[in-house]
């Protein structure tokens, strides 16, 4: 029996329905790995689940860290190992569900990036240069430093172009360095790891419309009352997919129509990058949630835990599959 169990997949592709029903049937407790749930009253916007969702099965991770606070992967690596602890010690399995990759490989792998005080100059002058020159003049700052990461990043991602300039800037070394030095570091758990795919059409589909439930709920309101309450947001929250674009909408940056078309892009853009990420995992086992039925799935899932089914030989048999 491996330590963990990984759910993961591009946002909206349907990882928490399964997730409730796996937990159910094998006696887990779900460790949310999103870096955006972890806050308080940003609840539309970050697709939480339901208050009756987490009275069926504990949930850990989520609605603990004020809007204003800043929150490190360091930190949330450091609550995932206690976690991790306390649900084996009853004899429960630990469930980690989302898909923000870097939360993932700090649990799995470690994490080697430096603590750096955050030079708040330095990301100043650098958005500032982003809205007069373009999100590309920035990235061109980067490849100076670090040609590799800035190969993987995008452009408009500026938030982690600047992070990786800031690191390189306080410690001489790039992003890439540790990287690189993190891979070289055995696994910290042994892990099931499963993905869901859909198709892109069908995922780009599905984010669209769920950014119109969002927008019906409430989303605008929950928004609204962020501002209201909070002197600042963190930088994290602040850039939170939704709540960036509301924010430029009620301070009269942009139109709603504008924001709600930019939500949709951004949130289409970030699936990208994860599906991007999961091509890159190793012994990740894949789920076409569009094409197979869902309980087939569950019940492979549970007959590989269990081992009833071999992990290599069904990682290999869906190795190939497309995404």
């Amino acid at each position: 029996m491996k330590d963990i169990i990984v759910l993961t997949g591009a946002t909206a592709v349907g990882k928490t329905e399964l997730s409730l029903d796996l937990a159910a049937q094998i006696n887990a407790e779900i460790i949310s790995v999103d870096s955006m749930q972890i806050y308080q009253e940003m609840n539309i916007g970050t697709a939480k689940a339901s208050e009756s969702e987490r009275a069926k099965i504990n949930h850990h991770l989520i609605d603990f860290v004020s809007p204003e606070a800043d929150y490190s992967v360091s930190q949330f690596q450091e609550e995932c190992d206690r976690l991790i602890f306390e649900i084996k010690a009853e004899g429960k399995m630990p469930l980690l569900v989302g898909g923000t990759h870097l939360y993932l490989r700090a649990v799995l792998e470690g994490f080697m990036l430096p603590e750096i005080e955050p030079d708040y100059e330095l990301r100043h002058r650098l958005e500032k240069l982003a809205e007069s020159k373009g999100t590309e003049a920035v990235h061109k700052i980067l490849a100076a430093k670090d040609a590799a990461a800035a190969k993987k990043l995008h452009p408009n991602d500026l938030r982690r172009v600047i992070r990786a300039i800031e690191i390189y800037k306080q410690t001489g070394k790039s992003k890439s360095f540790y990287k690189k030095k993190q891979k070289e570091r055995p696994p910290r758990y042994s892990a099931f790891k499963f993905a869901l795919i859909r198709s892109r059409e069908n995922l780009y589909q599905r984010i669209n419309k769920r950014v119109d439930l969002m927008m019906e709920q409430g989303l605008l309101d929950e928004v609204e009352s962020l501002l209201d309450k909070y002197e600042s947001l963190s930088d994290t929250a602040h850039q939170a997919l939704g709540y960036k674009e509301l924010i430029s909408h009620l301070k009269g940056k942009i139109s709603l129509e504008e924001a709600v078309h930019e939500i949709k892009k951004r949130s289409r853009h970030f699936a990208k990058r994860q599906l991007t990420w999961l091509r890159k995992e190793d012994d990740l086992i894949v789920f076409n949630i569009e094409k197979e039925d869902k309980s087939e799935i569950l019940n492979t899932m549970i007959q590989l835990i269990k081992g009833e089914k071999n992990y290599e030989q069904e990682y290999q048999k869906r190795k190939e599959i497309d995404f």
